[in-house]
């Protein structure tokens, strides 16, 4: 057997799986038995209606919910009952609905805040001068810069977060994301707020940044252009339970799909 047909196996097996996952909050369900697959490479989506459970998915990935069942697996290993940050150090990184930057702090540094995951110098060390926290920094600093470049933000690196355009802000959250070196990034609604043309900016930043950073990521979208141009694979949520997944032509011609999200103006215009 060649080294080539030993690794497909591997290549294939899932990076992230939710087993079986159910999510309560009281007497509520948000996510009832929700199972998905994602192999490492692939640009994922989660679509839904607002309320349907997406961000509760995201929550339980990233350690701030617990579900009441099922289990969550990264690389095979268990995730349930570890912290967030602790889910961060493994190399799952993530944006949010509502942007999250530290206002009035500088683009540059809110970037340097996503890799103080994985700092390993002491708290103390930069206020003694210590040699090896000082290149530390330094280096740090250099790859935050470099994320700044790459996602078109390094002219405004001393400028504070929150004097900046709304699409520029959703990328600072992306850099930050991708200064925690993650393997898997989930993006909540990275596209909210935006107009057509920069929408269509971000569809091509997320392909770039899956190539150049071998990242796999997982994105919420109420944007079904995005979601269409974007992603591999598509789960839909109602009201906590998956009713379809599949590429994106089975979701798109999916009937009950498209009465409940798309709705037949949206295939029309798609089909055009």
């Amino acid at each position: 057997m060649s080294a080539a047909t030993r690794e497909r196996p591997a290549a294939s097996s899932p990076l992230l799986e939710l087993v079986d996952t159910t999510v309560r909050f009281g007497g509520i369900t948000a996510v009832n038995d929700f199972s998905l697959s994602i192999p490492k490479g692939m640009i994922a989506g989660l679509i839904g209606p607002n309320g349907a459970g997406k961000t509760t998915v995201f929550n339980i990935v990233t350690g701030f919910y617990q579900p009441a069942s099922g289990d969550i697996l990264f690389g095979g290993e268990s995730l349930l009952g570890m912290a967030p940050h602790n889910i961060c150090k493994k190399g799952i990184a993530r944006t949010f609905q509502n942007i999250r930057l530290f206002q009035t702090e500088t683009v540059l540094k809110n970037v340097l805040v996503g890799a103080h995951v994985r700092q390993k110098s002491h708290w103390w060390m930069p206020a003694v001068m210590w040699p090896s926290s000082l290149a530390e920094e330094r280096a740090i600093r250099k790859e935050a810069m470099e994320l700044l470049e790459c996602l078109e933000l390094a002219a405004v690196a001393d400028m504070t977060a929150g004097s900046l355009p709304y699409g520029a802000q959703r990328r600072l959250e992306i850099a930050r994301a991708l200064a925690t070196r993650p393997r898997f990034l989930l993006l909540d609604e990275p596209a909210a707020g935006m107009n057509p043309q920069e929408s269509n900016t971000l569809l091509e930043l997320i392909k770039r940044i899956r190539d150049d950073f071998d990242l796999t990521i997982l994105l919420i979208e109420h944007d079904m252009k995005v979601v269409m141009g974007v992603c591999e694979r598509i789960w839909v949520l109602e009201y906590g339970t998956c009713i379809a997944d599949g590429a994106p032509e089975q979701i798109r011609n999916d009937r009950r799909v498209i009465e409940a999200y798309l709705g037949e103006e949206f295939v029309n215009n798609a089909q055009n």
